[in-house]
């Protein structure tokens, strides 16, 4: 990928799991329940539907920040390798310009490489106030996910 610009945002992270995989856990919403949202959240509502042209909507809460709604709409899904999908927040201190975010999986030696980006953010500020978000989202995917991982490489059900 070319420089980044200013109203975009990369994260890439890299699971100890098979891109199906990961993409499953993307794809199904009782699993996304368990990892959405930051560290210190709990996502208490999420109508989630890989299906291009749906909206979808969600909810979580924490102790220190209380609710925050979002949502957006579904736009392109490449099962097993891409997903592509908008999102805005609903409260007006977080809003900002409907955002598209793109999430591209790519398997490499039995791990995959989940690239997230997402743009256009109005302001830099309103770009970095993301990152930490959805690092910490991503922190608990990934151990969801390599547990998952684990799980069924030693022939448990998940």
């Amino acid at each position: 990928m070319s420089e980044i610009r200013d109203d975009e945002l990369l994260i890439e992270r890299e699971f100890d799991a098979p891109a199906a995989l990961v993409f499953r856990l993307w794809e199904d919403r009782d699993h996304m329940l368990r990892w959405w949202g930051p560290e210190k959240f709990t996502t208490i509502e999420l109508d989630w539907e890989l299906t291009p042209g749906r909206p979808w909507r969600g909810a979580m809460t924490s102790k220190q920040f209380g609710l925050s709604r979002f949502g957006g709409t579904i736009r392109e899904v490449e099962k097993d390798r891409r997903i592509v999908f908008t999102f805005q927040w609903d409260e007006e201190a977080g809003r900002d310009c409907d955002t598209v975010v793109t999430v591209t999986l790519a398997e490499k030696d039995g791990k995959t490489i989940q690239t997230f980006h997402q743009t256009p953010f109005s302001t830099v500020a309103i770009r970095d106030s993301h990152i930490g978000g959805w690092n910490s989202l991503f922190n608990k995917q990934q151990v969801y996910v390599e547990n998952i991982a684990l799980a069924e490489q030693k022939g448990l059900r998940t």
